[in-house]
């Protein structure tokens, strides 16, 4: 298996870097009270932190929407992940109740301050998924969607194949993409920037891995994905 970040994406933001977390054979059907408290505290810390803050000026969000501009992507139409996690919490200091990859991607994604996508290996097409930008004959199904899209031209996009896993880079998760009870081998990415918020990814990649060590006994693997390396293998 691989997760990688075509040379081409650099080009365009070559500071750009991912953190990877794999984790495989869990049980995602149970449900863990201490991860759904951990989700609702996060939730309401990060609102009470982020309260009269315009978040389009936030300096840890400012990164992602700069990026997004010069992919061509309006930052006010089509927001990271990030931000539009922080705004719905800023309005409402709660977020649902998924499953447990689901809440406890979200609650490290606040803590941290950093966009989490939660991945199914197994449904990975020749066994990879990476960033790249758009390719002829990619196609994406919007999550609870029933209909395809074609995404742009020069869109860039997490993709498996020519499935696409995420439009617009970390903006909105396909339906096959969506983390059931059923998912059991999952790759988690942190999306951020060498040199202005690495520090961040790392800790919640430290984070991740300690959370799955000292709650459920598994071990993960880790790396990071950038200009220098682009390729993690597992």
């Amino acid at each position: 298996m691989k997760f990688f970040i075509d040379k081409e994406v650099f080009r365009v933001l070559p500071d750009y870097c991912v953190g990877v977390v794999v984790v495989s054979e869990f049980d995602n059907a149970n449900k863990v009270d201490e991860i759904a408290k951990m989700l609702d505290e996060a939730a309401v810390e990060f609102s009470e932190k982020v309260q009269g803050i315009n978040l389009k000026e936030d300096s840890r969000i400012e990164p992602y929407r700069n990026s997004f501009r010069l992919l061509n992507i309006n930052p006010n139409k089509f927001m990271c992940s990030i931000e539009a996690l922080a705004k719905r919490v800023q309005k409402k200091p709660e977020l649902p109740h998924i499953n447990t990859l689901v809440d406890l991607g979200n609650a490290v994604s606040l803590k941290n301050f950093v966009p989490i996508g939660v991945h199914n290996v197994d449904k990975f097409e020749g066994n990879s998924m990476g960033v790249r930008f758009f390719e002829k004959g990619d196609h994406f199904l919007p999550m609870g969607g029933t209909e395809m899209e074609e995404p742009d031209e020069k869109e860039l996009l997490y993709v498996s194949g020519n499935t696409v896993k995420t439009r617009r880079w970390t903006w909105r998760q396909s339906e096959d993409g969506k983390i059931s009870e059923d998912t059991r081998n999952v790759v988690i990415v942190i999306d951020g920037f060498r040199g202005v918020n690495d520090d961040n990814v790392r800790e919640a990649m430290d984070e991740l891995r300690g959370l799955f060590k000292e709650m459920f006994g598994m071990s993960t693997i880790t790396g990071m994905v950038d200009s220098e390396n682009n390729v993690f293998e597992w």
